[in-house]
């Protein structure tokens, strides 16, 4: 790559007053230069007999058909706590998981089994996720409710762009750097549906939760 051949003469040539220029007029302001790699050289977080995301079902794509899942982990201080969070990428539906007791693999698969769990099954289409341990055991939760996983490409969350807005509002009551364990069930649920009770432009300003009843009512 040309640019990064240029960034590389500009690190290794510039020695003394030159060098202290060339650290100051570039953008980054540092000393020593990090070559980056393409997203497909990078060595995923797991590697479990994952579905990518480029084997999902076209309908999902275009949101037409309900019962996608996008979903991820918000973590707190430390990295000790977090809270799950899930999109349906139809209504824009949002659920939060209780995560009290950790995020390990087990802890997630059991608590994203019940909370997806008692979905009709043509509202558990699918889940797509980000490449990370705390996903390890997804086969077992595709076991459990029938949903399949489907993975992200490594660097790459806009490949759930529903699920990262709503991570983003989400830090609004729960922001980074607290102990996410504080917050019970009761207080989760409360903010799930203040979300899911805002109109949406994109939903012909309906509420997510006008959407979402209306399925569960067709399914019924």
């Amino acid at each position: 790559m040309a640019r990064e051949t240029i960034y590389q003469a500009l690190y290794v040539q510039g020695r003394g007053a030159l060098r202290r220029e060339l650290t100051t007029a570039l953008r980054t302001g540092r000393a020593v230069r990090r070559p980056r790699r393409q997203a497909q050289q990078r060595t995923p977080r797991m590697a479990t007999e994952m579905i990518m995301i480029s084997e999902r079902p076209a309908e999902a794509d275009d949101r037409a058909v309900p019962g996608h899942w996008e979903g991820d982990l918000i973590i707190g201080k430390d990295n000790r706590s977090a809270i799950g969070t899930l999109v349906e990428r139809h209504t824009r539906y949002v659920m939060l998981v209780h995560l009290p007791a950790g995020r390990t693999a087990d802890l997630v698969r059991d608590a994203l089994t019940a909370t997806i769990g008692h979905l009709p099954t043509q509202l558990r289409r699918s889940l797509t996720w980000d490449q990370g341990i705390d996903m390890s055991l997804h086969q077992q939760f595709t076991i459990a409710t029938g949903t399949p996983v489907y993975f992200c490409d490594p660097h790459s969350p806009w490949q759930r762009g529903s699920n990262e807005n709503t991570n983003g509002l989400l830090r609004q009551y729960f922001p980074k750097s607290t102990d996410l364990s504080v917050h019970g069930r009761d207080h989760l649920d409360a903010v799930a549906i203040e979300l899911n009770g805002r109109p949406r432009k994109t939903l012909g300003w309906d509420t997510p939760a006008e959407r979402f009843t209306k399925l569960l009512t067709k399914t019924s």
